[in-house]
């Protein structure tokens, strides 16, 4: 029926007891007690992802990932640069939340160390993690093939097929992706016709070389980071740098509030594990199950104190732009063909934007959808202020 359904939950902890398994494996309930092993196996998860989700998908591989390229812009590239102007906007506000985040959120004794299931291991995690990231996989076709949910297929309109025909992310975030790289194509080619051009700048190569070998020295020797020889290759950097900036933390981030803003369904840490027969507490989860479920979740400060906190990241200042949105049009009076490109892009993000509203309303779209299902609306382009689960703003900016 192109939806997923889950099948089992395998929980595992480091074994201590050779006499024990470290593994426990719930599949789907089959009675009462059953039913409460389930729903408490379904939140071990949803604390386990949690954790990942806000340290390597959204701290790691958008604020954290993009600050090199903004710093070494910020060094190498002038006012009057071409690409920092095509760059400018979405590097909006980036370095000062990340500060704010090393200062509040991911630092030693944080919010993160204090709320979330990794605790004290979170920045190791977030550390492991970049040991395989890839900026080439970091493109939403290359990150689609990655993650095993699409394959090449040159006769599709965005060059892959989808193995979950209904992906919501996916199906939004390719319209988003593809309207990108034809603006970055047309600026590109603009400025940069041929190959000899982009050897020839500078600025442009010390840019990406101090991005590379400065700002990722970790990985600098990696063979997997693109060239930059032609005025595709630039294309490709580019399109991904924007991408991540703004679509992809937007479909990370705004929705953490609508998602997560009700502790018990997405918890971020567990108190308690699932009883099994031989153990102390079984007893006490069978005469009383609702209440071991409740007391596994995080106490009632910390519940509250979690959904404030996902609240501010949910939410969308007063001051946003977002994409397709370009303030400073008259930069480019001279060049009218610039000045088309920027003009077709917003007519583009406003046609995704129906295209989006068509699709939530199109009841053989089961995952988004039907009686209980939410709307996709994380990539819808527009929002007004406040928390609306939707809007794509240009930069990493919360």
């Amino acid at each position: 029926m192109g939806t997923l359904k889950p099948i089992a939950i395998e929980l595992s902890l480091p074994s201590t007891n050779p006499f024990k398994p470290s593994k426990q494996v719930i599949t789907p309930p089959v009675d009462a007690t059953t039913c409460w092993q389930w729903q408490l196996a379904k939140a071990h998860v949803c604390s386990n992802d949690s954790g990942a989700h806000e340290l390597i998908q959204h701290w790691l591989r958008t604020h954290a990932c993009m600050e090199p390229f903004i710093i070494a812009a910020r060094r190498h590239l002038s006012a009057m640069h071409p690409i920092l102007k095509l760059l400018h906007p979405h590097m909006r506000y980036t370095m000062d939340i990340n500060a704010r985040a090393r200062e509040l959120l991911v630092s030693a004794g944080g919010i993160i160390e204090s709320l979330f299931s990794t605790k004290e291991c979170s920045m190791e995690i977030t550390s492991f993690a970049y040991k395989n990231w890839r900026f080439d996989m970091e493109s939403l076709p290359a990150d689609l093939i990655r993650r095993g949910v699409a394959e090449l297929d040159p006769t599709e309109p965005h060059g892959i097929k989808l193995l979950i025909e209904d992906y919501p992310y996916a199906n939004d975030g390719l319209l988003i992706w593809s309207a990108i790289e034809r603006l970055v194509k047309d600026y590109v080619n603009y400025y940069y016709p041929d190959s000899n051009s982009i050897r020839s700048d500078p600025e442009l190569n010390t840019w990406y070389y101090e991005s590379i070998n400065v700002g990722h020295a970790d990985l600098r020797h990696e063979s997997w980071w693109p060239n930059l020889s032609t005025p595709k290759d630039l294309v490709s950097i580019l399109t991904t740098l924007i991408w991540i900036s703004s679509a992809k933390h937007a479909a990370l981030n705004f929705g953490q509030y609508h998602y997560g803003g009700y502790v018990p369904v997405r918890p971020s840490y567990m108190r308690r594990l699932i009883p099994n027969e031989d153990d102390p507490e079984y007893q006490k989860f069978i005469s009383d199950p609702e209440g071991y479920f409740l007391s596994s979740l995080p106490s009632l400060r910390e519940m509250a104190f979690l959904m404030s906190i996902l609240e501010n990241l949910s939410t969308h200042s007063e001051d946003e732009e977002y994409l397709g949105d370009r303030k400073e049009l008259s930069t480019w009076r001279g060049s009218p063909e610039i000045i088309e490109a920027f003009y077709r892009f917003s007519m583009e993000m406003k046609a995704i934007e129906k295209e989006v509203e068509k699709r939530n309303s199109d009841t053989k779209l089961r995952n988004r959808f039907g009686a209980g299902v939410s709307p996709y609306q994380l990539l819808v382009p527009s929002s007004e202020p406040g928390v609306s689960c939707r809007g794509v703003p240009n930069s990493i900016s919360i």
